[in-house]
């Protein structure tokens, strides 16, 4: 029987080194600190891109939501005649399989002032039925009711609008078209007081302080519509698939008409927010990259450092093999570990992102990510598992790269060489 020229790869002499190598002494003290800061450097990049990406992904979930909920995700307006036929239209289109809802809409822009203040509105005439259904207004109403909607004669407004006006539900409001009456002096201007109806607030302050909602057949009156409608908004069920209803929309219309979905009317926003998204991907990239680079010089200079034991392990038998999978070891288990911990530190602080804004609003006494500026009211985290396992990987595929020509380079290593001057 022939004797064993070597160890089974991974065995358990070979974890032991590995896992002394990374307990510094303190002739190596250098070499550890910077094994624990490429440790920290690789924890706390993948946490940040797990953040940075699932806040990216929040955001735009949080939007699209926002804006889908109220705006429709296809657009149909009128070509060659008036919409007037607009009950009919919506009452097919409405028939079309994955069309959820299909509202008639009067749309016009005023001038909304109470005794306090005025602020510019877009005005939108729509029927009570349709409002109920639309859940971004109908589940978020903070003060009073939508109940005889198209009865009362009342206005629905967002919460910001009446802040800014200082209203309530029940109070009255101004409203002042400019184009009104036509009179033997021009057109006047049109100028009517309503009720307050309903507040409501969606979390999107541009929305929560522009939107006034009034009765469809108010909203004709009021814009000299002849019992037209400016537009019909469409809302499907899945509006990630909005080109295959635009045939079965313009069939169901049986009139010329023009459409214009949730696509082409945000394209810019949307793709700004892609393209930011990807160029931070790509720089938080490179703080993983960085600490890879470090996990590479620390264990260059570990194989320096540890020549005498290099030779001292191949002259009692040690194989190349043995010697490559002990620095393998040691720099994957630096890399691989801080990956692991940089997952949970991610998941822990997207899970209580909110909680960890708010605290850091009181601690500062700053109002961090303003709904002015950010459309929201509250900072959302939204992770995406296929996106999030795409960072591990990467981070752990680096990290197991760098490792692999300091490794090399051990093994390779002449015990004659590494004995002579010892």
């Amino acid at each position: 029987m022939s004797e064993p020229t070597g160890t089974r790869p991974f065995a358990p002499f070979e974890w032991m080194l590995a896992l002394r190598y990374l307990r510094a002494r303190r002739q190596e003290g250098f070499i550890s600190i910077i094994a624990a800061f490429s440790f920290l450097g690789i924890m706390l990049g993948v946490a940040t891109l797990i953040i940075v990406m699932a806040v990216m992904n929040g955001f735009r979930k949080e939007l699209l939501d926002k804006i889908l909920g109220l705006n429709g995700h296809l657009l149909v307006q009128p070509l060659e005649s008036p919409l007037t036929d607009f009950e009919a239209v919506a009452d097919r289109i409405s028939k079309v399989q994955g069309i959820r809802l299909a509202v008639p809409i009067v749309e016009g822009q005023a001038l909304a002032s109470s005794s306090f203040s005025a602020a510019g509105v877009l005005v939108r005439g729509l029927r009570g039925a349709d409002l109920a259904g639309l859940n971004s207004i109908a589940r978020n109403i903070r003060q009073g009711t939508l109940d005889g909607f198209d009865q009362a004669q009342g206005v629905v407004i967002g919460r910001r609008l009446a802040d800014q006006l200082t209203l309530r539900a029940g109070d009255s409001i101004s409203l002042v078209a400019p184009r009104g009456a036509v009179t033997v002096m021009g057109v006047t201007p049109r100028i009517k007081t309503y009720k307050v109806a309903a507040v409501f607030e969606i979390g999107m302050s541009e929305y929560d302080a522009a939107f006034v909602f009034m009765p469809l057949t108010e909203a004709q009156s009021y814009f000299n519509r002849s019992g037209d409608v400016t537009a019909i908004e469409v809302y499907t069920t899945a509006p990630d698939q909005i080109a295959r209803f635009r045939t079965l929309i313009q069939e169901a219309a049986q009139r010329p008409i023009f459409m214009i979905d949730w696509r082409q009317r945000n394209a810019t926003f949307f793709n700004a927010l892609q393209v930011e998204r990807n160029v931070m991907f790509l720089i938080l990239t490179l703080i993983v990259v960085v600490a890879a680079f470090n996990i590479a010089s620390s264990l260059i200079m570990l194989v320096k450092d540890k020549g005498r034991d290099i030779g001292i392990l191949r002259t009692m038998g040690a194989t190349q093999g043995s010697i490559m999978r002990v620095f393998l070891i040691t720099g994957a288990s630096i890399g691989i570990v801080g990956d692991l911990m940089g997952f949970g530190l991610g998941l822990l602080v997207c899970l209580k992102i909110e909680s960890i804004r708010q605290f850091m609003s009181w601690l500062t006494n700053t109002e961090l990510f303003s709904p002015e500026l950010y459309f929201l009211s509250k900072l959302p985290a939204e992770m995406d598992a296929g996106e999030t396992t795409a960072v591990v990987v990467m981070a752990m595929v680096l990290s197991l790269a760098a490792t692999l020509y300091p490794s090399y380079r051990a093994a390779r290593l002449d015990p004659v060489e590494a004995l002579r001057y010892e």
